[in-house]
């Protein structure tokens, strides 16, 4: 029988360290094959993530974005995540979209963080206040209990005061701060969240030992990190295949002999494995580039209709 899941049917019902333990255990299996399939006009588009990975199944995400929706009291991305079985190929379960990515997306990151960041690291910095960021908090402080205090910005001062006052049940200290340059350098781990297209994290802010973690850029024009800490910092990406030569993260300093393709040291696939390049030391600025992929969401919906069968 096909489980059909919505987003407000799981709402409470899935737990943050089961889900970015399937991550985990995903990136063990053999590597994914997966397509994109790109359809329609800038302002309306629909998007087919596809990924098969042996041991676990196949999944196609497909959704559309529509930037007119908000205007309209819409949402911007609709769409749902179908998975087939492994050995029959028969239709599993249908997810709605914004449960995937919603649920892959923190776990991408809170993987990232617990694989590169210091495990003494207390104090996590959102930069960004949107939905994503409030996943972000969520998943962070239940995955990583040492983090005690975690600061919000935003480029408007008041939305990271909302996001901080609709924060209920985290177990950690919040609190909305207005100096990015000054949260930065205090921070033990950097989340950010935010739809740049110039550098919002600068390298000369970045204290030794930090963890940076990039989220917002997903186009070939928009990055959050500049040259200089793309330059000094260990650098790791969840997929090479989907951010290299995709996102501008990556693309830009690249362009510019900041960095070279070779600059990133592994992916999740080497990340997992034991023995791998991580962390060197104490003192090592580590960079994690959430890219996502088809693959990352057919691993976090096969955990969703695993929780909710």
């Amino acid at each position: 029988m096909t489980q059909i899941l919505t987003y407000q049917a799981a709402a409470g019902r899935l737990d943050w360290s089961d889900a970015v333990e399937a991550l985990r255990q995903g990136h063990v299996l053999p590597r994914a094959q997966i397509r994109d399939v790109f359809l329609g006009p800038p302002t309306g588009t629909m998007m087919s993530r596809s990924a098969w990975i042996e041991g676990l199944g196949y999944g196609a995400k497909t959704f559309t974005v529509f930037d007119g929706n908000a205007a309209r009291g819409l949402p911007t991305v609709q769409g749902a995540m179908l998975v087939f079985d492994k050995d029959d190929g028969g239709l599993r379960a249908i997810v709605e979209s914004r449960l995937v990515t919603e649920i892959k997306t923190a776990a991408d990151s809170v993987l990232g963080a617990r694989l590169l960041a210091r495990p003494d690291s207390r104090h996590l910095l959102v930069v960004g206040a949107g939905t994503v960021a409030a996943s972000l908090v969520r998943a962070y402080t239940a995955v990583l209990p040492g983090i005690e205090r975690v600061s919000v910005w935003a480029r408007r001062p008041e939305q990271a005061r909302d996001l901080v006052a609709a924060l209920d049940g985290v177990a950690a200290e919040l609190a909305a701060v207005e100096d990015l340059r000054d949260a930065v350098g205090q921070a033990d781990i950097v989340s950010s969240a935010t739809m740049a297209r110039q550098p919002v994290i600068l390298g000369d802010w970045v204290r030794p030992g930090t963890h940076v973690d990039l989220i917002g850029a997903f186009k070939a024009d928009m990055r959050e990190a500049d040259d200089a800490l793309m330059a000094k910092a260990a650098l790791f990406v969840d997929s090479r295949e989907t951010t290299l030569g995709h996102i501008g993260e990556l693309i830009l300093p690249i362009a510019s002999g900041a960095i070279t393709a070779e600059s990133v040291l592994g992916d999740f696939y080497d990340l997992v494995r034991p023995g791998a390049r991580r962390r060197q030391s104490d003192a090592e600025i580590t960079v994690f580039k959430n890219g996502g992929g088809a693959h990352l969401d057919l691993m976090t919906a096969a955990y969703i209709a695993r929780a909710m069968g």
